[in-house]
């Protein structure tokens, strides 16, 4: 990141040099020190909203949160975030040429992450493909409506979660309905949501692992070929899925009674509720289990899978839903600065932490922001409560001295220009730092 934004930095320059950037001390090459600094603040808001991003650096007393102004300057913030780049510009494959990428200049990142996530963690049995919305509103030529997710417009992302911990084992990133998808090892039997989901289990196939799907992604052919990799997987299908057979579909059944059909090792359970409920399945058999009605002692007969299903299904949901209340976006084009924290706070859990995760998320934003000015030997005094760090200024009202109705000064910056004023303010230098603001 520091590598490619100092790149930028000095091409942006180059291009436009009348920018602010290229004035004296418009910008000068970020650290690694600062970029942590950078992005600990970005998570930081997350945390604390406010109206736009500058509104962190407001002397407001409504708005005042002196983390901000302590720890790097507007300017310097802004700077970083306009040059913020992860791939050289200058590289980038023109359209048409076949190894152009829509998404190029973040794929570094993609990567990174793709190859961390796999390394760092071994899911359990279960794992659920899904999938998820990253918030944006802008122009984007691969941008998804979605009405059942929160967000509802954003970048779509698929998915493959750990079941109980909701921890994100591998994804990628919806590129538009004419991006190529090319899963190795793929049967050609498979249509593109089959590609999907064999492009994301594919590190997984032969070792027993449980699927779990929505009927979106549900076929008879991924599950026999999935099934004749050692992989067995569980999902809803719609009626009028390929293949399935009419008749038996059709015939109407009391509420809360089951009926099944079975070919080699597939199983299509159909269980009425409110409406019919279709399950197809190669991990289960002809099982049923009570289930307590909610409100109520009374419990009804559901198939297994069903059960299962409901049990399983939620991986994807379960990190989204952890993550919405420390959303680190703003509103920008940058869509992708939605930070995959969840999957770190999932492994300190694994390494014996008790910590919640707005507790690990703290840690983790001290740590970014602090670490690197207690190596150097700066203040965080004033970062760590509400005290003024030396060398920062806050106005404050003249004592009172009772010799007149108003206390007053001279004002030290009109003095300097040679004109003499007074006023009832002036600043609170460091040695008020242990005062509470």
């Amino acid at each position: 990141m520091v590598e490619q934004t100092n790149l930028y930095a000095q091409q942006f320059v180059a291009q436009h040099p009348g920018s602010f950037l290229a004035k004296p001390g418009g910008w000068t090459p970020v650290s690694a020190a600062e970029m942590r600094t950078f992005w600990g603040l970005v998570l930081h808001m997350g945390l604390v909203k406010k109206p736009s991003a500058r509104h962190y650096w407001s002397g407001d007393v409504l708005y005042q949160t002196p983390l901000y102004s302590m720890a790097m300057a507007r300017t310097r913030f802004e700077a970083i975030r306009k040059c913020l780049h992860y791939a050289n510009n200058a590289a980038c494959p023109p359209r048409g040429d076949p190894a152009y990428d829509r998404l190029y200049k973040i794929r570094p990142i993609i990567d990174h992450f793709g190859a961390a996530f796999a390394q760092a963690y071994v899911p359990g049995r279960e794992v659920a493909v899904d999938e998820s919305l990253v918030a944006f509103k802008g122009r984007l030529i691969f941008r998804q409506y979605i009405p059942s997710k929160r967000a509802r417009y954003g970048v779509k992302l698929y998915k493959i979660c750990e079941s109980t911990s909701g921890y994100t084992y591998k994804f990628r990133v919806y590129e538009g309905r004419d991006s190529r998808i090319q899963p190795p090892e793929c049967p050609p039997t498979l249509g593109v949501s089959g590609k999907l989901v064999w492009d994301l289990v594919h590190p997984l196939l032969d070792k027993g692992y449980h699927l779990y799907v929505d009927n979106f992604y549900t076929s008879i052919p991924l599950f026999q070929a999935l099934s004749a990799r050692s992989t067995f997987a569980c999902g809803t299908v719609r009626k009028n899925h390929r293949g399935l057979p009419t008749h038996p579909l059709q015939v109407p059944i009391p509420r809360g009674e089951t009926r099944a059909l079975t070919s080699d090792n597939l199983l299509l359970v159909r269980y009425k509720d409110k409406r019919d409920v279709l399950m197809l399945t190669t991990i289960h058999g002809n099982g049923i289990t009570p289930v307590s009605v909610r409100g109520t002692a009374a419990t009804v007969l559901k198939p297994d899978c069903i059960v299962d299903y409901n049990r399983y299904m939620g991986g994807v949901d379960l990190s989204d839903q952890v993550l919405t209340p420390y959303n680190a976006m703003r509103k920008t084009r940058a869509w992708y600065k939605k930070v995959a924290m969840y999957n770190a706070f999932v492994l300190s859990r694994c390494a014996g932490s008790t910590e919640t995760f707005l507790q690990f998320y703290e840690a983790v934003l001290k740590d970014l922001i602090f670490s690197d000015r207690e190596r150097a030997g700066r203040s965080t005094s004033g970062i760590g409560g509400a005290r003024v760090v030396p060398g920062q200024h806050f106005p404050g009202v003249v004592p009172h001295t009772g010799k007149k109705g108003r206390s007053q000064k001279k004002c030290r910056v009109c003095r300097k220009r040679g004109i003499q004023k007074y006023t009832t303010t002036h600043p609170l230098v460091c040695h008020l730092r242990s005062q509470k603001l």
